[in-house]
């Protein structure tokens, strides 16, 4: 009888599986961007509020406008624009540092001289700090608003310019007419006479003085000018 073949099949013992793990791929879709941490500071704001004591007004107005644009700390004072000493002012600008931005509901409430303006504004700048004005829409931390700036500095340095020759023009004209400028003699021609005269003749300075309302050392410089003048 014939045999039959047998097939013999060998298994080898089955090997667990390890499943690989697959590293999350990152997103480099260009219209879906990457949040990046913001290690960028805001500027810190500091409003300023002025009123004149004479007019009157209120400051309530001024410091809802600054709370409103985000400043974190106002200053109020009530003095005169004109004013250069006013505390307030004083103190916030030696406070300022590098980064902050001093804001003011309009440019004179900072200053009513634009000579002034400007140099409170060298100082801000000095220091590293910025200036807004909310009226005028000036924002210095901008480009816009450092061109404006400087325009405003070559209106004020135009003026200057203006003064200057308008006071040369004045002089040369007074001149012309045989006026010098200074303040008015306290005697006239008479009256030196007369006093130089007394004086003269023996009476006191003290008493000369006291006949033309005068002080004893005026009555010194007259004689002392005319001793001069003479020996010359």
């Amino acid at each position: 009888m014939r045999g039959r073949a047998q097939t013999i099949v060998c298994t080898a013992p089955a090997q667990p599986q390890v499943k690989q793990g697959v590293a999350a791929r990152k997103n480099r879709l260009p219209n879906r961007a990457e949040k990046q941490p913001n290690n960028a500071t805001e500027p810190v704001l500091i409003g300023y509020a002025r009123v004149s004591r004479a007019e009157g007004q209120d400051l309530a107005p001024q410091v809802s406008a600054l709370e409103a644009a985000g400043c974190r700390r106002i200053h109020e004072e009530r003095a005169s624009g004109g004013r250069w000493d006013r505390p307030e002012l004083a103190r916030l600008l030696g406070r300022l540092a590098a980064g902050d931005v001093l804001v003011v509901w309009k440019l004179d409430r900072l200053s009513r001289s634009l000579k002034d303006l400007l140099l409170i504004l060298e100082r801000i700048g000095a220091a590293g700090a910025g200036f807004r004005s909310l009226t005028e829409s000036i924002d210095t931390t901008v480009p816009a608003g450092r061109m404006m700036m400087q325009m405003l500095g070559a209106f004020a340095e135009y003026e200057r310019e203006m003064v200057k020759e308008r006071t040369r023009a004045g002089l040369q004209a007074a001149r012309a007419q045989g006026r010098h400028g200074g303040r008015r003699p306290k005697f006239t021609q008479t009256q030196r006479t007369e006093i130089l005269s007394m004086l003269a003749a023996g009476r006191p300075a003290a008493e000369v003085a006291r006949l033309f309302q005068a002080h004893r050392a005026t009555i010194s410089r007259l004689n002392a000018a005319s001793r001069q003048t003479a020996a010359a």
